[in-house]
């Protein structure tokens, strides 16, 4: 009897174990998450955006002078999208992704532009991107944003 029901909780303990993928295909679905959140940037697509986050995100965006910690003050940062000029883009760079079981990290480059009075502006920064893995989404759970600083004058 001990032994039947040690193998009934073994059995469900195991069928609550979610699959991970493998280190590739999780890297393929991270730089995908990533991807979309470029392509959100670029149409301006706020919800679209907010989507990307879990619910307990922290995000340190660019242009936040303080950071944001609950998906209201998100909102509140990406609402900016809607005040952007329809050239408003965003493109992505050179990423690094490291995959740890259900927590990946996506380190890289990214430059926003716009052009504005007839001038282009290009604002060139860095980003790490932390994901979870929820039900089979890799969500973002911490994102931080600088500008990449002007070179050293000689």
């Amino acid at each position: 009897m001990r032994v039947t029901s040690a193998l009934i909780v073994t059995a469900v303990l195991l069928s609550g174990c979610q699959t991970m993928p493998s280190p590739e295909v999780a890297k393929g679905e991270v730089a995908a998450a990533t991807q979309a959140w470029i392509a959100g940037m670029t149409r301006h697509d706020v919800e679209g955006v907010l989507a990307l986050y879990d619910r307990e995100a922290v995000l340190w965006g660019t242009r936040s002078p303080t950071i944001r910690d609950n998906p209201a003050a998100l909102r509140e940062y990406f609402n900016i999208l809607r005040t952007v000029p329809p050239s408003y883009k965003a493109a992505l760079g050179e990423q690094r992704i490291r995959i740890y079981g259900d927590i990946a990290i996506n380190s890289g480059t990214y430059t926003f532009s716009e052009v504005r009075d007839g001038k282009e502006i290009i604002r060139p920064a860095r980003f790490s991107f932390v994901y979870r893995n929820r039900d089979g989404r890799w969500l973002i759970v911490d994102h931080h944003s600088s500008a990449v600083p002007a070179p050293p004058k000689p």
